[in-house]
């Protein structure tokens, strides 16, 4: 398993907003190592509440066993009102070489070092993109098992992370709005997450 060897970094501004800190904070994400980075209004990110049947049909097997995860996460509406009172979201792309997509002890790594790079990013962003919280590629895997199964509060709070999915966040429709390639064919995975703030 192993990054995408990116040659063309993709970047996006709010076009309404464009000023040097923006550009600044995209180029941050980039450096680090994201395929795509876009910092946008967070009216401008699709939500499709019909989607929370994916979530329940429970193929992640995380349903109702995961704080992170539906139905502990809250509703459709909840998840929603939580991203649109605060303004900005950085949208994140890395990309991954996966030979074969049907390997999901793969997949679930290259998933879960996606997440590792959202929260070394907002660990390094300046004092004014604080206040905000990640949306992660999957559910919350602080813990091995997590808190709920035993009826105890969550150990990390501030740390957990709900995925795009339990957002019922429409991801195709957000990355073509950017210009970003959604279906990269054979052999390699795209996987999504944010940062929203302020």
């Amino acid at each position: 398993m192993k990054e995408y060897d990116k040659t063309n970094h993709l970047s996006a501004v709010n076009g309404d907003n464009r000023n040097a800190d923006k550009d600044a904070i995209v180029q941050q994400a980039l450096k680090l190592g994201f395929s795509a980075a876009a910092l946008i209004d967070t009216d401008r990110i699709p939500f499709r509440p019909e989607f929370r049947i994916c979530c329940e049909d429970n193929s992640c097997g995380m349903y109702g066993v995961n704080y992170a995860c539906p139905p502990a996460c809250g509703t459709t509406d909840q998840m929603r009102e939580q991203v649109q009172s605060h303004k900005n979201a950085l949208v994140l792309q890395t990309i991954w070489e996966a030979p074969d997509l049907e390997d999901k002890a793969l997949l679930k790594q290259c998933k879960k070092k996606h997440n590792a790079l959202i929260r070394k990013l907002i660990q390094e962003l300046p004092p004014e993109c604080g206040g905000g919280f990640m949306i992660a590629a999957s559910g919350c895997s602080l813990c091995p098992e997590c808190a709920i199964v035993k009826k105890e509060p969550c150990r990390f709070p501030d740390l957990m992370a709900s995925c795009v999915s339990a957002y019922c966040i429409y991801v195709q429709e957000l990355a073509e709005g950017l210009g970003w390639d959604y279906d990269l064919g054979q052999g390699l995975v795209a996987y999504f997450g944010m940062y929203v703030f302020g």
